[in-house]
């Protein structure tokens, strides 16, 4: 038994590679809190020592992949291979109220990744109107929910996520981006007005706090509203006013392209023409080949409603590569994201692979341990039941012996020999013992003694004449044998009669192993028995008891 549990405990133990699931919660604890100090390279190191096919329990496993996708969104990655998102939002949904808006906002994150920014969107309102939750709680989703909204030019239906937002906010800097936020709604929501005085207000506040960079944002955020506005005149002063303040702006080609569209809207389209060219000579500056691209995606169309209002026709090559333009800047975004994703999910198949590898090695391993112990274990009890059954041989070797010295120490034909004496010469004589001794050699004695005292002979039915014996018994102790069997011959069995037949002879229990061709250990059960059966007191001789 001792051996089988060994057996059981090494497979549990190399099958789970010595973890159980407990190992897996507290591991990805330690990663959760890795991640929220901020160690998300190590979070997700620990992370990539798991794999999610031995987390056993749901809960395990929304666990695992919550805090997977959260360091993804937490390294600003791309979470199109987060898809089991969805499955962790629906466990945590009326369980626990923080990992349910959180993982809500990364369903939503998902659904962007995956070009389905409606549905990101929709998931974020659903988590918005959760009743009785804070709104420290709902900030994240919020913030996410407004941004998707200005990304998506939402006017009207993203006011009052911004003024929301605003609400929520407790950072003076997040506070003040969401305020542009609610800016760019009124915006595209053509509430202008609303968007001047809040334009107004961001520059006093920037213009305050000495924001320098910020409240020159303002003021050209304020130069491109008037302009909305058709207020153009207004709306060049400001422009002038930014570039007096602002020698060599980063951002005077963006007021150049507004100066030209002041210009084409006053019906001056030689000078809208001229500062669209100066606008793009400025931009073209710049080293940086995707900000000129993303300018001139703007400029081009200009240029056809430019060359349109000078002589009147509109150029379909002008427009074509503006879009085509477009496309492939689109493609080329496209194609690096699918390159960047593949590069992550070979990474992961070649740690999966490794991981598989390594689990092959470890259940090779534990077929040869099993085996190897099973065999060893195998060795080990033959071995055992071996070197016990030739000890039993040679203790039951010399108690015949024993019985056999015995009757030849005594003068065979003196009555005053005894009735133990008696007993044993008739027992030895049921069994030949007495005859081949006499005809036998010494040394050829012990191994004939050997081969009678085996627990394998079939001593006591083949040789011992029991009806014999009874009677003898009879005969010497006043009908005893046909007094017990009468009396408990309903309760005992064979073999527990000729045990009690023999104490009463004075037999030995190693003696009495060897007549009736049973281990030691086999008399002493008996004997317990029979107490049992009989009533017989634990203190008690059974004998005596008997007897009296």
């Amino acid at each position: 038994m001792k051996h089988l549990f060994l057996i059981f405990a090494l497979a549990i133990t190399l099958a789970g590679c010595g973890r159980t699931q407990k190992d897996y919660d507290r591991m990805l604890a330690d990663a959760d809190h890795l991640l929220n100090t901020h160690r998300v390279d190590s979070a997700e190191t620990l992370l990539q020592g798991i794999d999610a096919a031995d987390l056993q329990h749901d809960s395990l496993r929304a666990k695992y992949h919550y805090i997977m996708a959260l360091s993804h969104l937490r390294q600003n990655r791309s979470m199109i291979a987060d898809s089991l998102i969805k499955d962790v939002h629906k466990y945590y949904r009326g369980k626990d109220t923080e990992r349910d808006i959180i993982s809500g906002t990364m369903l939503a994150w998902y659904k962007f990744w995956t070009d389905d920014t409606p549905g990101a969107m929709s998931t974020l309102d659903s988590i918005i109107a959760l009743p009785d939750v804070p709104d420290s709680l709902l900030l994240r989703p919020i913030r996410v929910r407004a941004l998707l909204g200005a990304a998506e030019y939402s006017g009207e239906k993203n006011i009052p996520y911004a003024k929301r937002l605003i609400q929520a906010e407790s950072d003076t800097m997040r506070k003040m981006e969401a305020q542009y936020v609610l800016l760019e709604a009124y915006e595209y929501a053509g509430k202008n007005d609303s968007a001047l005085m809040l334009t107004q207000q961001l520059i006093d506040y920037a213009r305050d706090k000495k924001w320098g960079d910020k409240h020159m944002k303002f003021e050209m955020e304020r130069a491109q509203i008037l302009s909305e506005m058709g207020l153009y005149d207004e709306s060049n002063a400001a422009i002038r006013y930014i570039i007096d303040k602002v020698a060599d702006g980063n951002a005077h080609h963006d007021l150049y392209l507004i100066k030209a569209v002041n210009s084409l809207n006053l019906g001056n389209t030689a000078l809208a023409k001229a500062e669209l060219d100066y606008a793009d000579s400025l931009v073209a500056r710049s080293k940086d080949t995707n900000k000129i691209a993303y300018f001139q995606s703007f400029t081009r169309p200009w240029r056809t409603i430019i060359d349109y209002a000078q002589h009147r026709r509109v150029s379909v090559s002008q427009l074509a590569s503006v879009n085509n333009r477009q496309q492939e800047r689109f493609n080329r975004m496209k194609v690096s994201q699918w390159e960047l994703e593949r590069g992550a999910l070979r990474q992961r198949s070649a740690a999966l692979a490794l991981k598989v590898e390594s689990k092959q090695k470890t259940v090779v391993i534990l077929a040869v341990s099993l085996i190897a112990l099973l065999i060893a274990t195998a060795a080990t009890w033959l071995i055992y039941r071996h070197r016990r059954r030739a000890l039993e041989s040679d203790e039951r070797a010399e108690a015949l012996q024993k019985m056999v010295d015995e009757l030849q120490s005594a003068p065979v034909e003196a009555p005053e020999t005894g009735i133990k004496e008696a007993m044993r010469r008739a027992m030895l004589q049921q069994l030949g013992i007495v005859k081949m001794v006499a005809e036998t050699p010494t040394e050829q004695n012990r191994e004939m003694l050997r081969r009678i005292s085996s627990i394998d002979g079939k001593i006591g039915d083949n040789m011992v004449n029991w009806s014999n014996i009874y009677s003898i018994i009879d005969s010497l102790y006043d009908n005893f044998h046909t007094n017990l069997h009468d009396k408990y011959g309903s309760l005992l069995n064979d073999k527990e009669e000729q045990i009690i037949i023999l104490m009463v002879a004075g037999f030995s229990t190693k003696e009495i192993a060897v007549v009736t061709a049973q281990s030691a250990a086999t008399v002493y059960v008996r004997k317990s028995s029979i107490r049992r059966k009989l009533g017989i007191p634990e203190k008690k001789d059974i004998v005596q008891w008997l007897v009296a």
